[in-house]
């Protein structure tokens, strides 16, 4: 899955990134000669997602403190333009010595993908790959090896806007889907959007089936995606039907804004923030987003999709986060893996979780932010399931998958159609 994608106060300044980064595209690599290895000044390049630059301006600011014969220039973009200009640019031979890599096998800037093709270097020797919980380190690589560093989890729920639903009288949050219905039937009633929803960003798709997933397709087979690997169930051979079913039902009620397929992620996050709709269904990676684009952010919470008929049976979509992979072409070798291995201290961990507003896979000692507490005990009591296209066997399901719904909210096909679309891209090789 594809998670984090901050929304900037003005849309031009998320402009202003990308043209800087398409920019810099021309021209990746170390602005001077020298080796990394050790002696004289290095110059790394690293390229991440918009989300999280004030984190990583923060953690590049500590490292410089610690390291100061080494500087790192950093540019950052939103995901839909990595997933494309980045993978280009690796494809062409320049890639920056450190870039966002995505775990399991989902995009074409996951880890499953970029490994097999000899574009990243193999980081299995850190001494922090042995402090990551065993059943996550597949994600981070490919075999017994690890080609990513991640630090966290990063849910999917609700952000909402706590004045809108009090105004709409929405006096308890819903714990489970019978009061969601109801909570967004009074949202709808006191002329607000129930839910902002910006499908024309085509990562912002897939959100919502992977938040109902868990209490349809995955509660009628917890193995799902390994029985779908193995050639047991398929995406028409399995309850995939009645996520969708659910997501055309919350359209049909008139839950989301007018035109899904017209509005962007910025326009659904500035819906919410600026409290024309309660609530949008997001990875809690996206909250900074919405705490700067509101007037005041105490108004903005979360709280855990409420997919399940039964609270006690709930259980939420959470996948590992976006992370960071070394070039396996550059010239700072080096000096690349010591910052990842600095990257792997469990406080650099905590650090970069907490600027995610995701949940830390290795023990911080600090506490949650309160915007991530509700999800920690799903986490905790291992009643996450991992994003679903983290686990898809190749990178030809997911633009499958987002083009499939749009076309769904467009009436230009139908769930059968495109469950049958997805089943072919699932089974090429």
């Amino acid at each position: 899955m594809l998670e984090g994608h901050k929304v900037r106060r003005a849309c031009a300044t998320l402009a202003t990134v990308a043209l800087a980064v398409v920019a810099a595209a021309c021209g990746s690599g170390t602005s001077d000669n020298s080796g990394g290895g050790g002696g004289g000044k290095t110059t790394l390049t690293l390229k991440a997602i918009t989300d999280n630059q004030k984190t990583w301006q923060q953690l590049i600011s500590a490292y410089k403190k610690e390291n100061p014969d080494v500087t790192i220039k950093a540019t950052f973009a939103p995901t839909d333009q990595l997933q494309t200009a980045l993978r280009a640019q690796l494809g062409a031979g320049g890639a920056p010595d450190l870039f966002v890599v995505w775990p399991g096998n989902g995009s074409a800037m996951s880890v499953k993908q970029l490994a097999p093709s000899g574009l990243l270097a193999d980081l299995s020797d850190q001494s922090w790959v042995k402090t990551i919980p065993e059943g996550t380190r597949p994600l981070l690589g490919v075999g017994d090896k690890t080609y990513m560093w991640s630090p966290s989890t990063t849910p999917i729920g609700v952000i909402y806007n706590k004045q809108v639903l009090k105004d709409a009288g929405v006096t308890s949050l819903p714990k489970t889907y019978t009061e969601f219905l109801a909570a967004c039937d009074k949202l709808k009633k006191a002329g607000k959007i129930p839910i902002a929803l910006g499908l024309q960003t085509p990562w912002v798709t897939q959100l919502v089936p992977y938040a109902i997933a868990p209490a349809t397709a995955f509660k009628d087979d917890p193995n799902l995606a390994k029985d779908m690997l193995d050639g047991k169930k398929s995406f028409t051979n399995s309850q995939w039907d009645e996520v969708y079913k659910r997501y055309l039902d919350l359209e049909k009620r008139g839950y989301f804004n007018p035109n899904p397929n017209g509005t962007t992620f910025e326009q659904q996050t500035a819906m919410v923030a600026g409290g024309k709709a309660g609530m949008a269904i997001q990875v809690t990676g996206t909250l900074p987003g919405y705490l700067d684009a509101a007037k005041n952010p105490d108004e903005i919470a979360t709280f855990p999709f409420p997919a399940s008929d039964k609270a006690d049976d709930l259980e939420i979509a959470a996948g590992i986060s976006a992370g960071l992979g070394v070039s396996s072409k550059t010239s700072k070798m080096a000096a690349a893996k010591a910052f990842m291995k600095w990257l792997g201290d469990p406080h650099q961990m905590g650090t970069f979780a907490k600027g995610g507003y995701a949940v830390p896979l290795v023990s911080t000692g600090e506490k949650l932010d309160p915007l991530v507490q509700p999800f920690a005990p799903f986490v905790k009591d291992n009643k996450a399931v991992p994003f679903m296209d983290q686990e898809w066997p190749n990178a030809k399901v997911q633009p499958v998958h987002f083009a499939g719904i749009q076309e769904l909210f467009a009436g230009k096909t139908s769930i059968p159609k495109m469950l049958e679309s997805m089943d072919k891209a699932y089974d090429e090789k």
